[in-house]
């Protein structure tokens, strides 16, 4: 396997194999929380191994522009917790970049305090929907005002003495849910979140740890506020999401056997292992720690797939590697059908019609639905030319393509990976070395 760089455009061969070991650069969604929480606590919070990228520096912007010190490295962050009393007006409009997450969740937490901000982004996040949370903040009492009719970014949060209250949610969004329980833990009642169906609990099992009071069930959320939230401990786990990638390459690739260290395993998020394993995939998994979050080893080898059908339920677990299936797909005996993924049409880019032109090119037969794909299983992909459409999920998709693949891949828009996964394109060489 080789990779040639041309600017923002890389050119990825085929590999003659995939052997190896590796750890993913920690959990991003993790990562934000462990920003926000930590600021908003009293006291200095340590997390070993944080996610560093793009979009996670977007979060750390964000807390220094309201006055919370904190150190971060590839080893470790630190967060020298003020207490949320202590933040201080920002000086300027808080700039989100293209990260969904620090909108949604940084929305929540700010429309309890008590001065003016604006949260903005670049163009493709200022087309992301922003009422899902815009609705339920005001539901809380927020202030909060948003473009094109409550709509779009940027959004003005002004100050609100916030209230509790019971709602359900159309989305099944960790973000959603997020944004409402941060808003939430500084209301003057206790808040109830229904959701149509489970969505990652990263939030939940952070605040719990730190002193809030929560009652869970796989679709609700009912928490207490809690004025003071003490500080965290924790290593934070590989990104499932970013390991995803290089167990698809694995699955997909005639002479591969790929083991992933130190990877988180939370139930709320594995939803690609079960496919997988419904694909007949060679995957062995090793819980190796349960708590604060479950982490271990996930171990792929080259594998006979078969089609499947997935929605409903276990498509929130898996949102993010939806395309991945996809690609899996292409290889797959038979015809495979995903539904009920409709949200995937308004992330970084609209990732059902990026997904379906991407294998596309490559010579997969991938017909994008309004909520999924349907994909022709086949001899899987070939060589071809394709754009990420400034997508780093989008990006990675086709490196994956091109290693595991019949022919070379050349991928404008290359340099996306590095809103989540900067050493992307290391690890690839590493890999297929």
């Amino acid at each position: 396997m080789s990779t040639t760089v041309l600017s923002s455009t890389r050119v990825v061969a085929p590999a003659a194999r995939l052997r190896g070991e590796l750890r993913v650069p920690g959990d991003k969604s993790i990562t934000h929380r462990a920003l926000l929480l930590g600021a908003m606590a009293r006291g200095t919070s340590r997390f070993g191994r944080p996610g560093i990228g793009a979009d996670t520096r977007a979060t750390a912007a964000v807390i220094e522009a309201v006055g919370v010190p904190f150190e971060l490295s590839g080893a470790e962050l630190v967060v020298h917790g003020p207490g949320l009393e202590a933040w201080r007006e920002p000086d300027d409009v808080l700039n989100c970049m293209n990260s969904g997450t620090t909108m949604r969740l940084c929305a929540g937490v700010l429309a309890a305090r008590p001065f003016h901000c604006v949260l903005t982004g670049d163009a493709s996040l200022r087309r992301r929907p922003m009422d899902r949370v815009v609705q339920p903040l005001r539901t809380l009492g927020a202030d909060i005002r948003a473009r094109a009719n409550g709509r779009l970014a940027p959004l003005a949060l002004a100050p609100a003495a916030l209230h509790g209250a019971a709602m359900d949610v159309e989305v099944a969004s960790a973000q959603v849910k997020s944004a409402i329980l941060l808003a939430a833990v500084q209301a003057s009642g206790p808040t109830e979140v229904r959701q149509p169906a489970a969505s990652r609990d990263h939030t939940e099992r952070m605040l719990r740890g730190q002193g809030a009071h929560l009652v869970t069930s796989a679709t609700a959320v009912r928490i207490e506020p809690c004025p003071r939230l003490g500080p965290l401990e924790m290593d934070i786990p590989g990104d499932i999401s970013s390991a995803a990638f290089w167990i698809t390459a694995a699955a997909l690739h005639p002479d591969a056997e790929v083991v992933v260290r130190g990877v988180g395993l939370n139930p709320t998020r594995t939803g690609l292992l079960d496919v997988l394993r419904a694909m007949g995939a060679r995957v062995d998994v090793q819980v190796e720690r349960q708590t604060p979050e479950p982490m271990g080893t996930v171990t792929v080898r080259s594998s006979n797939l078969r089609a499947t059908t997935i929605g409903g339920e276990v498509i929130p677990r898996l949102i993010d590697e939806v395309p991945l299936v996809a690609l899996l797909a292409t290889k797959a005996a038979g015809t495979t059908r995903v539904t009920d993924a409709q949200e995937l049409a308004v992330k970084e880019s609209d990732r059902l019609t990026v997904t379906a032109a991407i294998l596309g090119a490559l010579g997969g037969e991938v017909e994008a639905t309004p909520d999924g794909f349907q994909i022709a299983g086949g001899a899987g992909t070939g060589a071809g030319e394709v754009d990420a459409a400034g997508d780093h999920r989008m990006a990675m998709l086709a490196a994956v393509a091109g290693v595991s693949g019949a022919g070379q891949v050349t991928i404008r828009g290359a340099q996306a990976v590095d809103v989540s996964y900067p050493t992307f394109w290391d690890d690839l060489a590493a890999l297929a070395g």
